[in-house]
């Protein structure tokens, strides 16, 4: 269909999207469940008196070889599957997106939609976590990540707000084509909070327990990355005209609309004057 998709169109999309995300999570969460009846006994035989639902110190390498064969060989499925669950993700969000910053608004609604749900049927399954301040293993790709759960659900929300921002524009005709300053700023921004997340790895890898998670660290990334993203937002005016909108693929840039912008200035003085023929 030529131009933007009709409302109800672009709603359904979203819809689907949001609720394959909460439908994902819960298949995230069944498979952390079964991990942990796996896991559990052998932690509790490496760290006796290991309160129930802790996750730290988690089990080294060489715990988990010397625990039983096939060990090693399931950590290597488990970072396949954290992998695949990342494209899975891109490629839902993919399926209604209509060029790369619609695909971005839409990947980021979903993996902020997804992240949250997935805490939340863990919640219902095994009533973990006991709080927002309980620390959890966030990825192991391409070493671990940790942090309080607050801290991840803080990322799904803001990208969940930026995704809706992103699409909500999109929806207007403004397409979201950031400068290059501006994603190099989210991606500097994005690399401080995985910094924030990955600190401490080697001495948790080890077998070490938290030593406190680097909030001005994370807070620094939160803040630059969103500083770029909202000021790389189109500044674009009004609404383009319907065939403004066909020409450019459905959305325009900032110099379409003021091109745009322009030319609806000019056809409405061009009404405004009287006709002398």
């Amino acid at each position: 269909m030529n131009g933007l998709p009709n409302p109800p169109a672009r709603v359904l999309g979203v819809s689907a999207l949001v609720l394959f995300a909460i439908a994902f999570a819960y298949v995230e969460a069944a498979v952390v469940v079964y991990l942990r009846a796996i896991y559990t006994p052998i932690r509790a035989a490496v760290h006796p008196g290991q309160p129930a639902g802790e996750l730290f110190p988690v089990l080294t390498l060489d715990q988990l070889r010397r625990s039983g064969e096939g060990q090693e060989g399931r950590l290597r499925i488990e970072l396949g599957r954290e992998f695949a669950t990342l494209v899975m993700l891109a490629a839902a969000a993919a399926t209604y997106a209509r060029g790369v910053g619609d695909w971005f608004g839409r990947f980021m609604i979903a993996f902020g939609v997804w992240d949250i749900f997935f805490y939340v049927w863990l919640k219902v399954c095994i009533d973990w976590p006991a709080s927002i301040w309980q620390w959890d293993i966030l990825f192991l790709l391409p070493v671990l990540w940790a942090g309080p759960v607050l801290a991840p659900v803080i990322v799904s929300i803001s990208m969940i707000v930026a995704g809706g921002i992103i699409l909500w524009r999109e929806r207007s005709g403004v397409c979201y084509r950031p400068a290059w300053w501006s994603w190099t700023g989210m991606m500097a921004g994005a690399l401080v909070m995985i910094v924030a997340f990955c600190r401490d790895w080697r001495h948790l890898s080890a077998g070490g327990s938290p030593r406190g998670f680097p909030w001005w660290l994370f807070g620094l990334g939160e803040v630059l990355g969103a500083a770029a993203f909202f000021a790389g937002l189109p500044r674009g005016g009004g609404r383009a005209g319907r065939g403004s909108l066909r020409a450019l693929g459905g959305c325009r840039s900032d110099d379409h609309a003021a091109v745009g912008a322009s030319s609806g200035e000019g056809r409405v003085e061009a009404e405004r004057r009287p006709s002398h023929e």
